[in-house]
């Protein structure tokens, strides 16, 4: 167990006038948590590092949960969440929730110099047991403000990160992004969900209804994955609770941070997503579609046509699409950017699991940039998985 009254101290080198830094790893308790929500209610920060993001981890996911304070003149300038996890023989500390961490922008104040080393001191102090940090898929700048990761031991992640900007409102979005096909598009829909039934767009309002869109969307993801050939990252337990648990004590609030909405037409379940909502930025953290018969009419883009509609009208400056270059998310999308990935190995295991991963990543990151090359490698795991060979369906 850390010992949260105990402050290990790493001065930066870069400057004699800074003052120094230090940094104290915390277990992830119940005065832990208070001191990292009130620390974040006031700091910029994205999804991945919500208290209410982390605390679903914690609570549900079984990891140890640790969290990492960085100080300045005696005052919070940054904390991370972070959860421990073994993998192999290699003990890691990442992101709460691992590949469903998506876009991290860390609780922070300030850049503070020498940040790497000032967390490879503490964390090596007071957890010897931990190899490597790595803290994946960072946002590089958000709202003007620099990642205060970013100038450390950061490598570029493989994915790419797409979104859309809701200056103007809805119909200057359109304008922006062939308004005239989509609109009419749209229409088509309608009238196609109207005969079959009749559509409605609901956001969920109990748990009851958590409970049918999660259920509803993990049952359509997995026939998505099977059909692509992938893994299934939404299958084990230990993530349905977390989600179930982020988007069920979200409901009620005046200013929900989590909202799901469902789209039914004939009173069957035909589409998904799952939003977080961080300042004015409104991210889609996951979505799907029931492959049916009215698969054809598109109920994910009807779907995302509703949400990035809601969006403008709630005054957000952003629907963020997240980590992923899909041909659904190019048809709305104005703003892209690189994610990077942050690694601080504190062993001699660690460096040799950071040299293996950044050699992964640059390699992938060179594959996903030839588009060719990308689109046949697809086409090829959609084939071994028996799967359709289109690829260019809202999932």
């Amino acid at each position: 167990m850390v010992d949260a009254a105990e402050i290990f101290d790493a001065r930066t080198t870069e400057s004699t006038a800074q003052l120094p830094a230090t940094a104290r790893v915390l277990p992830y308790d119940a005065e832990t948590r208070a001191v990292y929500s009130s620390f974040c209610r006031d700091r910029l920060h994205s999804t991945p590092q919500k208290p209410a993001f982390v605390d679903a981890w914690a609570d549900e996911g079984g990891a140890e949960m640790i969290a990492v304070e960085l100080r300045r003149n005696g005052n919070p300038q940054m904390m991370l969440a972070l959860e421990v996890v073994k993998e192999g023989v290699t003990t890691t500390a990442r992101y709460p929730g691992g590949r469903h961490a998506n876009g991290s922008f860390s609780a922070s104040e300030e850049p503070i110099a020498g940040i790497g080393d000032i967390l490879r001191e503490a964390i090596s102090r007071a957890r010897p047991d931990i190899d490597l940090l790595l803290l994946e898929r960072n946002e590089p700048v958000r709202n003007g403000i620099a990642n205060p990761l970013l100038a450390e031991t950061s490598q570029q992640s493989p994915n790419v990160a797409l979104a859309v900007d809701l200056t103007g409102g809805f119909d200057a979005v359109l304008e922006r992004n062939s308004g005239k096909r989509k609109r009419k598009k749209y229409r088509s829909q309608t009238r196609k969900f109207e005969a079959a039934g009749g559509h409605r767009r609901f956001a969920a309002s109990t748990p009851q209804d958590v409970d049918r869109l999660l259920s509803a969307f993990y049952e359509m993801k997995a026939a998505r994955f099977r059909q692509m050939g992938v893994t299934d990252v939404f299958a084990p337990e230990v993530v349905k609770r977390s989600f179930r648990h982020m988007f069920a004590s979200a409901l009620g609030s005046a200013k929900p941070e989590f909202v799901l909405h469902g789209l039914e037409v004939g009173g069957v379940l035909r589409a998904v997503t799952g939003s977080s909502i961080s300042g004015d930025r409104l991210t889609c953290e996951f979505s799907a579609f029931a492959d049916d018969e009215l698969s054809g009419a598109s109920p994910g883009d009807f779907l995302f046509y509703e949400n990035i509609r809601e969006a403008c009208e709630a005054g957000m400056a952003i629907y963020d699409f997240g980590v992923g270059d899909e041909h659904y998310k190019r048809q709305w999308c104005d703003m892209e950017s690189r994610h990077f990935d942050f690694h601080l190995p504190l062993t001699s295991r660690g460096y040799a699991v950071s040299a293996i991963g950044r050699m992964s990543g640059a390699v992938k990151r060179t594959i996903k940039e030839n588009q060719l090359v990308w689109s046949l490698l697809k086409r090829a795991r959609r084939s071994r998985a028996g799967g359709a060979a289109a690829d260019d369906r809202s999932d």
